[in-house]
């Protein structure tokens, strides 16, 4: 099993989850996070004053799946969170040693 985290621009979102869906992803974690890599923060203005953060609003996105379904998902992700621009954000894969669902004790692929 592999887990996916992506960290991705906000307003591409819904083109990444509607992305996903279409190649039969049937869940995934979304949290609103903030942070910084190349871009070093981001100027902003506010009531006319202009003023710097440090942290870039980001969301990420994370997945649980098949090691057969992981180089689609990535894929799907790259293609639909692109807009060519510094701070389009990067996909994690790792190895994901196991799981279980909380419901019925499923483990392995059946959890998922």
């Amino acid at each position: 099993m592999k887990y996916i985290i992506a960290i991705i621009k906000p307003h591409k979102l819904d083109e990444v989850r509607e992305a996903l869906t279409a190649i039969g992803v049937a869940g995934m974690t979304v949290s609103e996070v903030k942070g910084f890599g190349r871009q070093k923060g981001q100027t902003e203005n506010y009531r006319g004053a202009e003023y710097s953060t440090n942290m870039v609003p980001k969301v990420k996105i994370e997945v649980a799946c098949g090691l057969s379904e992981a180089p689609a998902i990535i894929e799907a992700i790259q293609a639909a969170a692109a807009t060519g621009t510094i701070g389009d954000g990067k996909i994690f894969e790792l190895d994901l040693s196991g799981a279980t669902r909380i419901r019925t004790g499923d483990t392995g692929d059946m959890a998922l």
